[in-house]
């Protein structure tokens, strides 16, 4: 069973940067693809971003692209979601997601539990 753990959240200003993390286990990280959701209360989850095996492919959503940036490190098991220039808007749960596929019509079997991103004006 793979399991993911996220952290890097937290309270931050609008304009600020964080860096999420998430750290696999329970399956060789370099068979996952790795993905970012995130979602509001009342709203539906929303893809955010995503990158393949080794790193060579990646694909944003509208509202992240140019400001947020998708990377993992194979050595280290963990993906990561680096959040710059960050609006009230950003404000949501995060939650890093993981799959054997890649694609846009990828389901995502595996979820870590969310690190929560408030940004103020």
């Amino acid at each position: 069973q793979v399991r993911l753990v996220e952290s890097g959240g937290g309270l931050v200003q609008s304009g600020d940067s964080l860096r999420l993390s998430c750290t696999a286990s329970g399956r060789t990280f370099q068979d996952l693809v790795m993905a970012w959701f995130r979602q509001v209360p009342g709203k539906e989850r929303e893809f955010v971003a995503d990158i393949s095996w080794s790193g060579q492919r990646s694909s944003y959503s509208d509202a992240a692209k140019g400001r947020f940036t998708i990377s993992r490190d194979n050595t280290k098991n963990t993906a990561f979601l680096q959040l710059d220039n960050l609006k009230p808007e950003d404000t949501a749960m995060y939650y890093c997601a993981a799959s054997l596929d890649y694609g846009p019509a990828t389901m995502y079997p595996y979820w870590g539990q969310g690190t929560q991103v408030t940004v103020s004006s």
